[in-house]
């Protein structure tokens, strides 16, 4: 007794999943190219704005883990902070030098 079994040609299994394979890497490739560029674009970003790759650098070290969310909402009265004054050695709280009255801080530059 015979059975008619279709068998795909020689190869062409091994040729479909192949091809598959190659067209997954292909995948991977540019989605690795695609995040490389995108990385390698937000540290440029970062190193214009924070004035060079070093300083970026060393903001990131140093900031980024400092930095959250405060617990402050508008109308709270600011922390009592210790400050360093101008000669670099005197330091004083802020609530010393204000003694209740508003303070208005300005940040700018008036050259």
């Amino acid at each position: 007794m015979f059975y008619n079994v279709a068998y795909p040609p020689s190869g062409s299994l091994s040729k479909c999943a192949n091809a598959t394979g190659t067209s997954m890497n292909r995948w991977l490739f540019w989605i690795t190219v695609s995040v490389g560029l995108l990385l390698v674009s937000a540290f440029a970003g970062l190193s214009f704005m924070a004035g060079g790759p070093m300083d970026a650098i060393e903001m990131v070290r140093f900031a980024l883990p400092q930095m959250h969310m405060g617990t402050l909402k508008a109308g709270d009265a600011a922390p009592d902070v210790r400050l360093v004054a101008l000669d670099g050695r005197t330091r004083f709280s802020l609530h010393e030098r204000t003694g209740g009255r508003p303070l208005v801080l300005i940040f700018g530059s008036f050259t």
